[in-house]
């Protein structure tokens, strides 16, 4: 009898303990304390500016240093190579040469998620390296039909500088290679940042 009423009060006494935190007894009013609003200065942002940023995106896939690496190849006989999955770490550069001054990497993956049209998912980050962005990132992260003459993707955020980032980029192809595959990218993009 003494052990089963140790076990009960044992239990009663953890339940009690538990009790106050379970999801049942939060209030309504307990809901909004995990947010606040809070000035933007606290956090040194100051008025939003519109910027352009223009650059060329370098994919190498050939040779002895590619910058782009195929990870998953294609199956089955696909013509839009569903499936097919490369990482990259491409070079920004001032102009369309490969020579031209290096302001950035572009670090990410794109894969092709079409069926019916080469048509890539993107998802990359602007490593910028040059000037007072050295150290910031864009993120860009969208549909890239790459015969388009012009694509569009959006900026979804950034870091450094460009935290609370969003806008969109226009990608147009300057070269492609059908033998080795590279390519060159004029990437135009329109970020509104702090």
């Amino acid at each position: 009898m003494a052990k089963t009423l140790f076990i009960f009060n044992t239990q009663l006494l953890i339940f009690l303990i538990l009790c106050p935190f379970s999801p049942t007894s939060i209030s309504a009013e307990d809901d909004d304390h995990f947010v606040r609003p809070i000035d933007r200065k606290l956090l040194g942002l100051k008025k939003e500016k519109l910027s352009h940023f223009r650059f060329y995106w370098h994919d190498v896939v050939s040779g002895r240093q590619p910058t782009s690496v195929l990870v998953v190849q294609p199956q089955g006989n696909s013509t839009t190579a569903f499936g097919m999955l490369h990482i990259h770490d491409n070079p920004l550069t001032l102009g369309p040469k490969m020579s031209s001054k290096l302001v950035g990497k572009a670090q990410g993956f794109y894969i092709s998620a079409s069926q019916s049209e080469i048509g890539l998912l993107m998802g990359q980050n602007f490593a910028f390296l040059e000037g007072k962005y050295n150290g910031s990132n864009l993120t860009v992260l969208g549909r890239n039909p790459v015969f388009n003459k012009v694509r569009e993707m959006p900026v979804v955020g950034g870091s450094g500088l460009f935290r609370f980032a969003r806008g969109y980029v226009e990608a147009r192809t300057q070269w492609f290679s059908s033998k080795s595959k590279d390519a060159i990218v004029e990437y135009n993009v329109y970020v509104f940042h702090y």
